[in-house]
């Protein structure tokens, strides 16, 4: 990086060099720029996997250098240094063979077909004013005013609204302050609004009260209004097995995090906070970026979700926690099963990422060697390996015990998986 008159950069004898800039200098810049390479090739040539940053030393006459003796004697060489590393702990999960992780059975109760033949009824239904005190379950025609401080609260501020008593939706006591009501009242009281931690003040204008008619299930209601069913019979065939295939889809989709989530209560010892580190700043980076990128304003989100900066990283750093201790046990599961990424494996990896992202194998490979991300790849694939035998040998329950089958459970199951998109090295 020192350019002098009359040499070309990094062609200046040593000694003008020695002279211009200093000893010290000249000596600090080349440790600099030399400990790095030395010390990644000592822990590769030794296989310590790295979890922080080594804490390095430089050893003179074998006597370190500090600060109450900064250069205790002429260096030595070749010049020696020691690094103390944090390396990922290796754990035991026993009991992981035996784990039992709960499901929603997607098979429909009789009594579940029918409250989704009620719920399909009211979409059908008509609203008709009454004359009469709101009950849970009508609907309330309201215009509607929050604020804080004087000031209007943001989402809680309209006119003729329709809402039904009974969902929840907007405070604590929010739902029992309208039971009761009568056309033409005003509400006023104060409670704290859903997703917020705050009291807002509430100023409500009832304008009319209404019920939800909903027409009599007859067959000749439904071949008139229900597209591929004549009779209540077929439609409600029809509903049970639109329900069950969305259920199924919805069991798939959580199943490896309801495993995971079992999996994680194995793992007995703390996350390393150094770990836990490196996984939240990558969580947060890639939820700011993914905001940068939809052109959302972090600080208005935070705002709209009822959050600050401490609770939202705080929620992040949850997960975390989870992702960490989950990448343990499956490392932990790996081992005790004997799982290896062979050679073959790892070429078809390479393989099916050059599909990906449109290039051939062999420039994969290289770039992946030359980027000394090899062991994190074969690292990344024995951990999806340990998932693929644990979804295949633990058993599945539904709510009420009931043993599911795994096939049922899979069905056409995806076998690349990411655990959470995160390396946790």
């Amino acid at each position: 990086e020192v350019r002098l008159p009359g040499f070309r950069p990094g062609k200046a004898p040593r000694r003008i060099l020695e002279a211009r800039i200093g000893i010290d200098a000249a000596l600090g810049q080349a440790l600099q720029d030399a400990i790095p390479e030395y010390l990644g090739k000592a822990v590769r040539e030794h296989n310590i996997d790295l979890i922080a940053q080594p804490n390095v030393t430089l050893l003179n006459n074998n006597d370190p250098v500090t600060e109450e003796n900064p250069t205790p004697a002429p260096f030595e060489y070749p010049v020696k240094f020691e690094a103390t590393c944090e390396v990922r702990p290796e754990i035991q999960v026993p009991g992981y063979a035996g784990l039992r992780v709960e499901l929603v059975n997607p098979s429909l109760s009789n009594e579940e077909l029918d409250e989704a033949i009620s719920t399909e009824r009211r979409r059908f239904g008509t609203l008709v004013d009454v004359d009469r005190a709101a009950e849970v379950g009508d609907n309330v025609v309201i215009d509607l005013e929050g604020t804080r401080n004087g000031e209007p609260v943001p989402g809680l501020n309209v006119d003729e609204w329709t809402y039904e008593i009974g969902r929840g939706w907007v405070a604590p006591g929010f739902d029992d302050q309208l039971t009761g009501s009568k056309k033409g009242d005003s509400l006023t009281f104060t409670a704290v609004p859903n997703g917020t931690e705050e009291e807002a003040d509430f100023a409500i204008t009832v304008n009319r009260v209404q019920t939800l008619e909903i027409p009599e299930l007859t067959d000749a209601w439904v071949a008139e209004n229900i597209a591929d069913a004549d009779t209540i019979d077929e439609w409600k065939a029809a509903l049970r097995t639109r329900y069950e295939e969305m259920r199924m889809n919805q069991m798939r989709r959580t199943v490896v995090d309801r495993l995971t989530d079992e999996l994680e209560k194995l793992v007995e010892i703390e996350a390393p906070e150094a770990m836990v580190n490196n996984d939240l700043q990558a969580r947060v980076q890639n939820t700011l970026q993914q905001f940068q990128s939809q052109g959302i304003a972090l600080d208005q989100w935070l705002s709209a979700t009822g959050q600050d900066a401490d609770s939202f990283i705080a929620g992040m750093k949850t997960q975390s926690e989870k992702a960490v201790k989950v990448d343990l046990a499956l490392r932990a599961v790996a081992s005790s099963e004997g799982i290896e990424v062979t050679d073959a494996d790892l070429e078809a990896e390479f393989e099916q990422i050059g599909v990906r992202v449109g290039e051939k194998t062999a420039k994969v490979r290289r770039a992946y060697e030359q980027n000394d991300a090899v062991t994190d790849l074969v690292a990344q694939m024995r951990k999806s390996q340990a998932l693929e035998w644990l979804l295949h040998n633990v058993t599945f329950v539904d709510q009420n015990g009931e043993v599911l089958s795994t096939d049922t459970v899979l069905g056409e199951h995806d076998h690349d998986h990411d655990h959470d998109g995160h390396d946790h090295d």
